[in-house]
């Protein structure tokens, strides 16, 4: 009797351990996969507080490695990385040999994003450690292993453009403290900080031929003559804060995403981390791939599409800002009109001319047009987890435009600075498309 009872006993310790050890197999959705994976990266950005250029450059580099690592699940999709400037020859799959993609773009991504110095990659570890065990799940040991050593060799490639595309030499660069010059940049209030990446041109951009190559027209000429063209921009942007609508308020708010602002209270300081505006616009993309229930490969076109669209841009952009180096708006009226005036917004710490909202966002947009229509309408809810507000667009040309205006309502831009941002920023766009698509 005591054998007998013993037996069952035995067997279920059997049937535990075996299935212990068994793959438990579930339905992994690789569109789903791609979009979790840009998401973990845009909260690790947030948490590490990266400039708004810097967070271009995690973005591009991480999403061109997905991209060039899935494209090969389907035939139609050609490479990127071979239509732009720096990269060496992507790595091809072996012939007859089973791959799941998927996995090797996850793999890209993220040893790219460990790479290109992001610092909380210990972040990132169990998210990585869960979706790997997924996949190992769902297929045979080899396939695995030499879908990770695919996405390995992808990510390598990728990397040894990003090592010599002027980033580290610019980590060295002695501080930007601006000019006590008449009509050139100096530290704003409240807090007086250094010029932010006051050399972002010398980054190697990925389409451009050089970070001159749609340098808008000079700014207006620095005057005090009240019947000056600039002097009139600047009383333009006096005016307006004075009379804010809630409607204007809730624009430069949404818009704001200044991955950094020093709360002050009193005595009392507090920083307050959002998401930049790369971030917001690589949300849209998100919410644009997931309405029109994109396949997994334009997924991650997507994503590399509109990170070379805001790369190249600040590369554009910060090319201008630092030549012509122009005056803020506090600094001009807290001189000149109301020494106590204070912009809606708080001002970023870098000149003025021309508008990086502006060009970026001109710039991503017109390569989403292309991608999804010009007429494509959509809820942005990119920002609602973070300061919780969301708002509908018919278009993301219409969605660029309230961004690029909410500058001006936000106190931090002149009206002609955000005009020639987004002119500049829609040639950059389109020479994208016209480059890397047709």
């Amino acid at each position: 009797m005591k054998q007998f009872k013993l037996i069952p006993v035995f067997l279920c310790l059997l049937i535990i351990n075996y299935s212990c050890h068994q793959k438990v197999k579930i339905a992994l959705n690789d569109a789903a996969i791609l979009h979790q994976n840009q998401d973990e990266l845009t909260q690790v950005i947030i948490y590490d507080v990266f400039t708004p250029p810097v967070a271009s450059r995690i973005y591009v580099y991480s999403s061109i490695a997905a991209y060039e690592a899935i494209r090969f699940s389907n035939k139609d999709y050609p490479s990127i990385a071979g239509k732009l400037k720096g990269f060496g020859e992507m790595p091809q799959p072996e012939k007859d040999k089973t791959y799941n993609y998927a996995l090797a773009a996850s793999r890209a991504f993220f040893t790219v994003v460990r790479n290109v110095k992001v610092f909380s990659v210990d972040s990132l570890k169990n998210y990585e450690k869960s979706l790997y065990s997924d996949f190992e799940n769902n297929m045979d040991e080899a396939t695995y292993n030499r879908s990770l050593d695919f996405g390995d060799t992808i990510a390598k490639v990728i990397l040894k453009r990003a090592m010599s595309d002027g980033y580290l030499q610019s980590r060295g660069k002695a501080k930007n403290l601006g000019s006590n010059a008449p009509g050139k940049w100096t530290p704003t209030p409240p807090d007086y900080l250094d010029a932010v990446e006051w050399c972002w041109n010398t980054m190697q951009p990925m389409v451009m031929d050089s970070a001159t190559q749609f340098m808008p027209p000079n700014p207006p000429l620095f005057s005090k003559d009240t019947n000056s063209f600039f002097y009139k921009e600047v009383k333009e942007v006096y005016t307006i804060s004075k009379s804010l609508t809630e409607e204007q308020k809730t624009i430069a708010s949404y818009w704001d995403d200044n991955p950094f602002v020093m709360e002050h209270s009193g005595h009392m300081m507090f920083g307050n981390k959002k998401i930049t505006p790369g971030g917001h616009w690589m949300g849209i993309t998100a919410i644009a791939a997931k309405e029109t229930k994109a396949d997994p490969v334009k997924v991650a076109q997507s994503y590399a599409l509109t990170s070379i669209a805001l790369y190249d841009a600040f590369i554009s952009c910060w090319d201008e800002k630092y030549r012509s180096n122009v005056v803020r708006p506090v600094t001009v009226i807290n001189e000149s009109i109301d020494k106590y005036w204070t912009p809606f917004l708080q001002t970023p710490p870098f000149p003025e001319y021309a508008s990086g909202h502006s060009t970026i966002t001109a710039s991503a947009a017109e390569v989403l047009s292309f991608l999804y229509g010009e007429n494509f309408a959509f809820q942005d809810t990119s920002d609602l987890r973070y300061i919780g507000m969301q708002r509908h667009f018919n278009s993301f040309s219409e969605a660029a435009a309230e961004a690029s205006i909410s500058r001006v309502y936000g106190g931090i831009h002149y009206r002609n600075s955000v005009n020639q941002g987004a002119i500049a920023g829609k040639k950059l766009g389109m020479f994208i498309v016209e480059k890397v698509l047709k």
